[in-house]
């Protein structure tokens, strides 16, 4: 398998200036390639790409020695294939008939990201011998110490520096990690996503969930929301360039990182607890973009430039919690745990789960009473809807295996 393994840097007080320096010059080199991209055509109808710019760093290097001609020239090239993934996303969108999304140059903040190679530009536990840490070296940086919390595994392919508002990161991308499956359980499990609660399994899982097989909703952005309001007053008030604007900027910034990290940590456990307790999981397809669209505007036919009431705000308090509870996240990491793990993962159609009575089949929208109430109107079963919803998945998820083992 490949992985990806996430620390911490502790770069001095000089070599963090470096590593900015180091982003300015990447950001320049990626906003000169599109820049060239965008003439090319505009003047000549002519494309670019990524070989013939690549072909050009030797001469940018040699004209600039004390600013690109001492970064990795290997790091630079990943540069120039990120700026060419942005144009074949641009151009496949574009025959999709979705919405194109030009490329855009890059301004300061907008860049903190450096693609780096190892053995040519950087290289991983650079000083085997040091007795109580662990380095990366850089090119043009030097030796940065690593606060290396668990060991790699695998083959160290590619090393990235990563800035994350005042902090630095490094992420190594390994091939070849190995497995590491757990001892089977012979159990199978159904997991429906919801915002009353994070998830709802359909049977409960000790140490997870509680007697009805819910896991608590922590919602994180909302227990910082006046806080976050607040620092969002203060930034309003704050002058364009100013000092102080900088400062409110950085307040909200690391408000919403602190709640980033709180919901990955999250999800991290909650997957965990799913892979570690059962050997299928069977979980529903989500489309999260469509199901956080805001709602059509409805025109008033009554009244010139008048709209009548479309649920918007309900929808964007609705769009808001789903957003908050992570369910992105969270789906991404159970399916990387559980390959590792060598559990089963198992993607089925979220339509009708929830109105589809478990006992007789019925299905139908009157089924489902309220929120969390499910009475069917054939056989009169009753049960929580979440919990319906979720023995539904589990049920179409061992058809889906069983299927695909015949």
């Amino acid at each position: 398998m490949r992985r990806s393994f996430k620390f911490l840097l502790r770069p001095t007080r000089h070599q963090a200036i470096t590593l900015t320096a180091m982003l300015d010059d990447h950001r320049a080199l990626y906003n000169a390639a599109l820049q060239e991209r965008r003439e090319a055509w505009r003047r000549c109808k002519v494309s670019i790409r990524y070989g013939d710019q690549s072909a050009q760093l030797k001469e940018i290097r040699d004209a600039d020695p004390e600013g690109q001609g001492r970064w990795s020239f290997t790091g630079q090239q990943q540069t120039l294939r990120r700026l060419n993934k942005a144009f074949q996303a641009f151009f496949r969108r574009v025959r999709a008939g979705e919405t194109p999304g030009y490329p855009r140059f890059k301004g300061r903040g907008w860049f903190d990201t450096v693609t780096l190679v190892e053995g040519d530009g950087a290289r991983w536990d650079s000083q085997p011998h040091h007795p109580a840490a662990t380095y990366v070296r850089v090119q043009g940086v030097g030796h940065l110490r690593v606060h290396q919390h668990r060991p790699i595994a695998g083959r160290v392919k590619q090393i990235e520096i990563k800035r994350e508002g005042s902090r630095w990161y490094v992420i190594c991308s390994c091939d070849d990690v190995p497995a590491v499956p757990l001892p089977a359980t012979g159990r199978e499990v159904g997991v429906d996503m919801g915002v009353a609660h994070f998830a709802t399994v359909s049977e409960p899982i000790d140490g997870l969930t509680d007697e009805g097989g819910h896991v608590a909703n922590p919602r994180y952005l909302k227990t910082v929301e006046e806080e976050l309001a607040a620092a969002q007053r203060a930034y309003a008030r704050t002058r364009r360039g100013s000092t102080r604007r900088k400062r409110a900027a950085k307040k909200i910034g690391q408000i919403h990182r602190k709640v980033a990290r709180q919901r990955t940590d999250h999800a991290h456990k909650t997957a965990l607890g799913l892979v570690r307790a059962a050997d299928l999981i069977a979980v529903e397809d989500l489309r999260i973009t469509n199901m956080t669209k805001s709602p059509a505007a409805k025109p008033d036919p009554e009244q010139a430039g008048g709209f009548l009431p479309n649920g918007s705000a309900a929808k964007a308090g609705l769009n808001r919690n789903i957003l908050d509870a992570g369910w992105g996240v969270f789906l991404a990491i159970l399916t990387n745990k559980a390959e590792s793990a060598g559990r089963d993962v198992i993607v089925v159609d979220p339509r009708n789960t929830s109105r589809t009575c478990p006992e007789c089949g019925h299905v139908s929208g009157a089924n489902r009473t309220t929120q969390a109430g499910f009475v069917c109107v054939t056989c009169g079963y009753a049960a929580n809807a979440d919990v319906v919803g979720a023995s539904n998945i589990k049920r179409a998820g061992l058809v889906l295996r069983d299927a695909r083992a015949a």
